[in-house]
């Protein structure tokens, strides 16, 4: 039944407007402007036509058969509609409206539920911003138009924080496969769906932004979790860590946020790996998105400049990131990619005197290695070497000798090094503007693979 949501036959919006400003009217502008190749019917009984598509005055009143309805009306009415979608045969009703438990409106949400499933529909919702599924050019939310395409996808609890997402997305050129605003999850929770994302063939990697579990689903939550981890990894920033947030997590979606500490443990129970910020959620989800999973634990870390490979080292220790001790073999072959005084030892120091070509070679060198697993590119702005030209030849090395070593990169500078970073994240090469946060992400991967291995080798652990 879930299916459906991701990939209808056809989309109502029970509640469309054609006034320009409205949710009814964004969301329809949305569905048609993204793409959606399906068949769309507006309902609105005060019109004929919006947007270019015949409207009906009710869902009843469709010619044919629809798998989603996307419900804008106001709480009061969404009963009736959700009755009628139920007697449509509508698969999934994506509830928008607001004015449900997350304001004590407990009963009201109840009663929909039961409804729905008196005909063996299921509800996104209530109280929340729509959905994004990029692979069937699904945008029914009524926030910005263009949403990036990749293989992250986000469920979010939060509808404003999740509409902020789509365009913090956008800026940071971080593509989405799917955006699920999940609100007061009344009937499809953060679980269920993340079952259906773990064997969804265009999603990579699971984020999700949770403030709370609904009161006695914690063992549903980290049993479901178990096996989604065991496919696909799930990267979870918790909200409502300290007593007023969970206060106001409370308050916001009607979830239990309840003791940090008792998420910590079902978290590391079900696999998840969880995050601090937003921008260390995408941090880690942009390496899983883009890079093989590591075979193996020996890092070696290739800079020009001695105190970033410093910083990299000491972000490897802290977060348990095993540094490769060279062979003499190998010190020797990488002695030959650098002036004298640089240093062979790791971090591999190819000194401030650096050009492309001396990259170039350390990194073929480091890719041959059987004794390199993954691969840690730092750079520091110099007047010898551009960062432009440094990234597409790292781009071009990598897709012209086929690397399939775990790399990520590191480069610090200032507005040209910035451009560097996105022509790598473009080319899947994940690249960060510190060492530290390369380090990070790359500590995740690492952390994931020895979980994987554990569950493997003891499937009850």
């Amino acid at each position: 039944m879930v299916k459906e949501l991701f990939r209808p036959r056809s989309i109502a919006v029970i509640g469309a407007s054609r006034t320009p400003g409205k949710i009814g009217y964004i969301v329809l502008r949305n569905i048609k402007g993204y793409g959606f190749q399906g068949k769309v019917y507006p309902i609105n009984p005060h019109a004929d036509e919006i947007l270019g598509y015949k409207a009906y005055p009710s869902i009843l009143d469709v010619p044919d058969e629809v798998d989603v309805a996307i419900v804008t009306v106001p709480a009061d009415n969404v009963p009736e509609v959700i009755e009628e979608s139920g007697r449509k045969g509508v698969k999934v009703a994506v509830v928008i409206t607001s004015g449900f438990s997350e304001v004590g409106n407990v009963e009201l949400e109840n009663k929909i539920v039961e409804t729905a499933r008196k005909y063996g529909m299921r509800i996104l919702g209530p109280n929340i911003f729509g959905y994004v599924y990029t692979p069937s050019n699904i945008n029914a939310t009524f926030g910005p138009l263009e949403v990036a395409r990749g293989s992250i996808a986000l469920i979010s609890q939060s509808g404003a924080l999740g509409i902020a997402l789509m365009g913090w997305t956008i800026m940071n050129e971080i593509g989405l496969s799917a955006l699920l605003s999940v609100g007061n999850m009344a009937d499809l929770d953060v679980a269920e769906l993340s079952e259906y994302l773990a064997d969804d063939p265009d999603t990579r990697v699971i984020t999700i932004y949770l403030e709370g579990i609904k009161p006695g689903r914690g063992g549903e939550f980290i049993k479901k979790m178990r096996e989604v981890t065991l496919k696909k990894p799930v990267v979870v920033i918790k909200a409502g860590r300290s007593r007023r947030g969970a206060a106001a997590a409370a308050s916001h979606t009607g979830s239990l946020a309840g003791s940090d500490n008792l998420y910590e443990a079902a978290f590391k129970q079900a696999g998840i790996i969880r995050a601090y910020t937003v921008e260390e959620m995408f941090d880690i989800a942009r390496v899983f998105a883009a890079q093989p999973l590591p075979r193996g634990e020996n890092t070696i870390i290739i800079t020009n400049g001695g105190g970033v490979g410093v910083l990299a080292t000491d972000a490897a220790e802290f977060n348990d990131v095993k540094l490769l001790e060279p062979s003499q073999e190998l010190k020797e072959r990488l002695k030959t990619t650098m002036p004298w005084f640089g240093s062979a030892k790791n971090p591999v120091d190819l000194t401030g005197q650096a050009v492309v070509d001396n990259y170039v070679k350390a990194l073929k060198i480091a890719a041959e290695s059987s004794e390199v697993d993954n691969i840690v590119i730092l750079y520091c702005r110099t007047a010898v070497l551009d960062p432009r030209e440094l990234a597409k030849a790292i781009v071009e090395l990598y897709e012209s000798e086929h690397i399939s070593k775990t790399t990520v990169v590191g480069f610090v500078g200032g507005e040209d090094t910035y451009e560097a970073i996105k022509y790598l994240n473009r080319h899947d090469i994940p690249a960060y503007p510190s060492p530290e946060r390369a380090v990070y992400a790359l500590s995740k991967m690492i952390w994931y693979r020895r979980y994987l291995e554990a569950r493997k080798a003891s499937p009850q652990a």
